[in-house]
């Protein structure tokens, strides 16, 4: 056990109730952990092992789970704080991080014995990804499943996968909820009975493994099957989970970002105190443009994550007074995100630029942040599409919520 992984060894035993700060000590304690995994992530594309053992053994994977499963069940604004802090040494971990964390919200809605199966272990890690057609054919006792689902990411180090699929009859006709929708349900199931496809060959965020899966004929008893953020069929009554998977997933992966572009700031800071750039008389500290673009720079990245952060309080503070965040609430969470994501692309744009040739070289710290936060801007979570959702809904025009990923 390195002295990092011991430090954080021991303050997970010595504390039983972990708070943000705990947490957070946690992640300062991984630090030279997050810089030594980085060859092996983008080589191997998957975390590193030894990384991941240390960040179970601080407990991070198991921050939004329920207390009597050995879990934190932090509040959204401490755990965002601690996924940020995470994305400033390493995107990949905090990206796959976020994503399990998401998952995992999956425990408030099984019966107890089955959550217990699923995250029980303290390395236990449920993940899934999107799955367009997939279909979950009811049957006696359960579900016969065919997926074909992408972008898992932290699937290598996943114990538990998820298909979510639409609900059809034995007759193969859709099952309707009372709102007059195809039911759409996650089947959990062992991470060794999916077909695996090494797919993930990408610009960044290498270290995420976001593997892509094929399920054919599998049978999923119904016991491991669930409506995801439905308040209807939810088993654990925590106000916890009122604040939803989406809503985890949105604002945690925002979050992700908002660490990239400042982890890329404070090299920038360490890197204009000394840097002359050829035929310059002065540090780049003392040339007027890039003092103002530190500073735009800084209030960019400072507004939006307060503008992020302030939506997620209040919708937090509704949670807290019994109950569930309203649908403007939703959508500012989802417009304050994505405005976060691409606030952060610009600062590390900006930044990029004024650093010169500093910036490209593989052995420093901008280059693969600069491919992280132009990886995550391409994702689910960053595409500019929200935006038009947000505004429709702003002007009154018919929208589906929860089609549109608010």
């Amino acid at each position: 056990m390195s002295r990092t992984n011991a430090s954080a060894a021991s303050l997970l035993k010595s504390t039983s109730t972990p708070t943000r700060a705990d947490y957070l000590e946690r992640v300062g304690a991984l630090a030279l952990d997050f810089a030594a995994a980085q060859a092996h992530e983008e080589e191997a594309r998957e975390l590193d092992p030894q990384l991941v053992a240390r960040m179970h053994e601080a407990g991070l994977f198991r921050m939004l789970l329920p207390r009597w499963l050995g879990g934190g069940a932090l509040d959204p604004l401490s755990y965002t704080r601690v996924v940020e802090e995470i994305a400033r040494y390493d995107a990949s971990a905090a990206w796959c991080l976020n994503q399990g964390s998401g998952c995992s919200m999956a425990a408030g809605y099984l019966e107890p014995a089955t959550a217990r199966e699923v995250f029980g272990n303290p390395n236990d890690v449920l993940a899934w990804g999107p799955s367009p057609g997939a279909k979950a054919v009811a049957t006696e006792g359960g579900y016969i499943v065919n997926y074909s689902g992408s972008f898992a990411s932290g699937s290598r180090h996943a114990t538990w996968l998820g298909a979510l699929c639409l609900v059809c009859e034995a007759d193969g006709s859709p099952r309707l909820r009372v709102n007059g929708k195809q039911e759409m349900r996650a089947l959990l199931y062992p991470r060794g009975r999916a077909d695996v496809k090494d797919v993930w060959h990408t610009l960044g965020l290498r270290g995420t493994g976001s593997d892509s899966f094929i399920l054919k004929d599998l049978f999923v008893p119904c016991r491991y099957a669930y409506i995801r953020d439905d308040e209807a069929t939810r088993i654990d009554s925590s106000p916890h989970y009122r604040y939803s998977s989406t809503m985890v997933y949105s604002s945690g992966f925002a979050h992700v970002a908002l660490g990239i572009a400042r982890g890329f700031m404070d090299a920038f800071m360490a890197l204009a105190a000394h840097k002359t750039p050829r035929e310059a008389r002065s540090t780049l500290k003392d040339n007027p443009m890039v003092q103002f673009e530190v500073a735009l720079c800084e209030a960019k990245w400072k507004s939006a994550r307060h503008y992020l952060r302030a939506n997620i309080r209040e919708a937090w503070q509704e949670i807290q007074s019994g109950r569930k965040p309203t649908d403007a609430q939703r959508v500012d969470i989802r417009l304050a995100a994505t405005h976060a994501i691409h606030s952060a692309k610009e600062v590390v744009a900006t930044l990029y630029e004024s650093a010169g040739a500093s910036a490209i070289l593989k052995s420093g710290p901008f280059e693969r942040r600069f491919r992280d936060i132009n990886t995550v801007t391409q994702q689910l979570q960053g595409r500019r599409a929200h935006y038009e959702s947000a505004g429709r809904f702003m002007l009154g025009v018919p929208i589906d919520l929860d089609a549109a990923q608010i």
